[in-house]
């Protein structure tokens, strides 16, 4: 990550210095706290809000056994992938700064441009999900106090597209912070978030169970009746793009081991990181989507905490849900940092004369301390069309389950299983139809089935959508 930005050393001696790593780059400062916390941002995400929906389609049985399912595969490919890091040796080998030129340096031909057309249509795709969450949480507070004053009497409908262009500028500011390793403390604050709103839904869940006395719910999810055969099976389909989404990190994973220092060798602290982030964020899933089944049954909503399952108290939902938006924003840059610095290194490459896009003034900071913030024309207008563009796009299509759902099963086989098993089979030079071989195709093969499911399920649902939704014009 930043190339763009990092300082190139000649000089062998000094590249073996206490300031730069062997490739010549600055030193890298990460720790496995630091990468801990970047996956915790990316994985706990909004995802985790239409689990207990997830496992309403599901039930009792299935519900729970494929998000297992699901923590365990995302944590096999993840060790797979941070192999991949280096080529050759784990130790020593060339560097892979970035997930695409991983692909590049063990796949190489077509596949570079299929993976890099693949994992940035999915962080594209993210910051439009993302930008969609943050504005109905942001919607929902607003709600809760206005429900709370009019004794519920009052519908409080109200457009979601001011939210979105209010995420919006927040994103334009925060997006001009140069580089992933500046970004640290984002993610830090964001995983915090993540853990508050978590929390608080799993208690709201709780209470209401101890309230009702008893867990709702079946062993095979959602009834007949309540929804149409068709519905359940086109549900229990979205179900699994949404538990898909839920754990979808694997695209900026090479990107966060790329801020670690070395020693240890980078892949075992991310291991240790990624064990670390899946487990802990497995048991919150696990308790947030059971215990909102378990609080709803059958009728358990899109989003656990904007839903409206629960009313009161009115004051936690806002602390919840404004957790949610400071999560979101800290999300948000997480996964489209990787998108920034691609299209800058393009550019430069494309132009290198070109003073716009390369020159860069260091402006001081008033506070003391701060090193200078690194000006640049072509990054400051570029990224804040990004964010432009995929604000209006979130007003466009503004339903929060099914585009988590495409989301989810676009990206989850090609990126956290396919690349990382191919990229795995090459660089540990596994010899074809050996058992191990075998048993690595067949998991890619059955998470591609997962996923044709998933898609087929969720694309059902967008369609039911536009049929709903005017542009622009949307209101909860």
């Amino acid at each position: 990550m930043g190339e763009n930005h990092r300082v190139f050393i000649d000089n062998p001696s000094l590249n073996d210095s206490q300031c730069f790593d062997d490739d010549g780059r600055l030193k890298r400062t990460g720790t496995f706290w630091t990468a801990s916390a970047h996956i915790i941002t990316a994985v706990i995400g909004s995802g985790v809000l239409s689990l207990a929906w997830a496992i309403a389609q599901l039930g009792w049985i299935a519900g729970p056994a494929v998000m297992l399912l699901f923590s365990i595969i995302t944590f096999y490919t993840s060790c797979l992938l941070t192999d991949c890091y280096r080529t050759g040796d784990p130790v020593s080998g060339k560097r892979n700064y970035t997930y695409t030129q991983a692909v590049g340096s063990l796949l190489g031909g077509y596949k570079v441009k299929v993976c890099g057309f693949i994992q940035y249509v999915n962080l594209f795709g993210v910051s439009i999900g993302y930008t969609i969450a943050a504005s109905i949480s942001m919607m929902a507070i607003k709600r809760s106090n206005c429900f709370h004053n009019s004794g519920g009497k009052n519908p409080c409908h109200m457009s979601s597209s001011p939210y979105m262009m209010m995420f919006g500028v927040a994103e334009i500011l925060l997006s001009q912070i140069p580089d992933f390793d500046q970004i640290w403390w984002l993610s830090i604050l964001a995983a915090v978030m993540s853990f508050t709103y978590s929390g608080i839904g799993l208690a709201l869940g709780i209470a209401k169970v101890i309230g009702i006395g008893t867990f709702r719910g079946s062993l095979t999810g959602i009834s007949l009746g309540t929804v149409t055969p068709a519905q359940k099976i086109w549900r229990s389909f979205r179900a699994l793009g949404d538990i898909a989404f839920a754990y979808s990190f694997s695209m900026i994973l090479i990107e966060i081991q790329d801020t670690v220092k070395s020693p240890p060798a980078e892949a075992k602290t991310m291991k240790k990181a990624t064990k670390l982030s899946i487990a802990i964020t497995t048991a919150f899933y696990m308790l947030c989507g059971c215990m909102g089944y378990a609080s709803f049954g059958d009728f358990a909503p899109d989003n656990l905490l904007t839903g409206f399952g629960f009313y009161n108290p009115f004051w936690l939902l806002d602390i919840a849900n404004a957790a949610i938006v400071i999560h979101l924003v800290g999300a948000y840059q997480v996964f489209c940092q990787p998108i920034f610095t691609f299209v800058e290194k393009w550019a430069s490459q494309r132009w290198p004369e070109r003073k716009t896009i390369t020159k860069e003034l260091k402006i001081p900071m008033p506070i003391r301390g701060f090193r200078p913030y690194k000006l640049n024309l072509f990054r400051s207008v570029w990224r804040t069309a990004f964010v432009m563009l995929t604000t209006v796009i979130s007003m466009l299509l503004p339903f929060f389950g099914d585009v988590v759902g495409i989301l989810g099963a676009f990206g989850f086989w090609p990126l956290t299983v396919y690349f990382p098993v191919e990229m795995y089979i090459e660089q540990k030079k596994i010899s074809k139809w050996s058992s191990r071989w075998i048993c690595l195709k067949m998991l890619s093969m059955g998470c591609l089935m997962i996923s044709i499911l998933a898609g087929t399920g969720s694309i059902a649902g967008v369609i039911l959508d536009l049929k709903v939704y005017k542009p622009f014009k949307t209101t909860y």
